[in-house]
C-alpha cells in the first residue's frame, strides 16, 4: 500500500518559517497533483495550496507570497516551505496526495492523506 508520511512541524515565533514535508512511498509511487490543507482550532479544514502534476500552484488568499508548495519527483516528497508565520496559523497541517502506483502488473492510481503535523505559533 501506499503511505504518506508528513513531518516538519513544531514551534516557532510569530514571523518566523517552517517547512513541512511530505513524503510518499510505496511500490513504483508517481504523484501527480498535492495539496496541503490546514485545520485551526475551531475552524474547517481549508485548502493552503495546490500543486499540480502540470501547471501553476494556486494558494489560499491568506498565505499569498508567504507560502510555497513545491515538490521533488525523484524523491516522491513534497513541501510546503511557511515564511511570516501569523499567531492565527496554529494548526494541523496535511498533506493530500493523487497519483498512480504499481502494486502488481500494472498501475492504480491512489489517495491519500498524510497523518498531519502540528504547527504551533507563538507570540
Amino acid at each position: 500500500q501506499v503511505q504518506v508520511v508528513g513531518s516538519g512541524g513544531g514551534l516557532v515565533q510569530a514571523g518566523g518559517s517552517l517547512r513541512l514535508s511530505c513524503a510518499a512511498s510505496g511500490s513504483n509511487v508517481r504523484i501527480l497533483d498535492t495539496d496541503w490543507y490546514r485545520q485551526t482550532p475551531g475552524e474547517q479544514r481549508e485548502l493552503v495550496a495546490r500543486i499540480p502534476t502540470s501547471g501553476t500552484a494556486i494558494y489560499a488568499d491568506s498565505v499569498k507570497g508567504r507560502f510555497t508548495i513545491s515538490r521533488d519527483d525523484f524523491k516522491n516528497t513534497v513541501y510546503l516551505q511557511m515564511n511570516t508565520l501569523y499567531l492565527g496559523e496554529t494548526g494541523v497541517y496535511f498533506c493530500y496526495i493523487h497519483g498512480i502506483w504499481r502494486p502488481g502488473d500494472s498501475y492504480t492510481t491512489f489517495d491519500a492523506w498524510g497523518q498531519g503535523t502540528l504547527v504551533t505559533v507563538a507570540s
